[in-house]
């Protein structure tokens, strides 16, 4: 018996499962992050949603404006979290409400409101950045868990199981009057 074959052998086979063993992990790893993302995008679009629903109950807007944002908001809030492209096309959406609303004059007029009407255009302002980097954080997450799951060693020992491949979450966020002036 050779001994330095076998333990050459064992030691390959410890480097293996070590190598199976941290992939796996990893994989976990990253798939717990990309749910964690996911939960954070949920709850800032939920807060989005409640500013914007608290600027068009403000009294600081036209009718009109109120009510398509009060709609926007109100469909955003009642949305199926587990049906993402529909997500998608809700949050977008309210964003798009918010660019019509928010026009030059509505704008000024809410910015001169120092009591009510400053504050709150400042919440909505701060909400959607907040959307934004939630949503970046989750796409960067998802973006990580796919190019893990491409490798040849995790395809071919099925590493990641049955988990879903996850998505990346892309809405219309940008709102540039906000970010100016706010």
């Amino acid at each position: 018996m050779d001994y330095s074959r076998i333990l050459v052998a064992i030691a390959l086979a410890v480097l293996v499962a070590w190598y199976i063993s941290y992939g796996a992990a990893r994989l976990d790893r990253l798939h717990t992050r990309v749910e964690g993302a996911l939960s954070v995008l949920d709850a800032q679009l939920v807060r989005r949603a409640e500013a914007t629903l608290e600027l068009a109950n403000c009294g600081a807007l036209d009718a009109a404006s109120a009510l398509l944002l009060a709609g926007a908001a109100s469909d955003s809030l009642e949305a199926d979290t587990a049906d993402q492209s529909s997500r998608e096309a809700i949050e977008s959406d309210l964003t798009q409400a918010l660019e019509l609303a928010l026009g030059p004059e509505a704008l000024r007029r809410l910015r001169a409101d120092e009591g009510v009407g400053a504050p709150v255009l400042q919440r909505v302002g701060a909400a959607n950045q907040r959307v934004q980097l939630a949503r970046r954080f989750l796409n960067d997450a998802v973006t990580d868990v796919r190019r893990v799951r491409r490798k040849p060693g995790v395809r071919l020992l099925r590493l990641a199981g049955h988990a879903e491949l996850p998505q990346t979450f892309e809405i219309d966020d940008e709102l540039p009057m906000l970010e100016r002036g706010t």
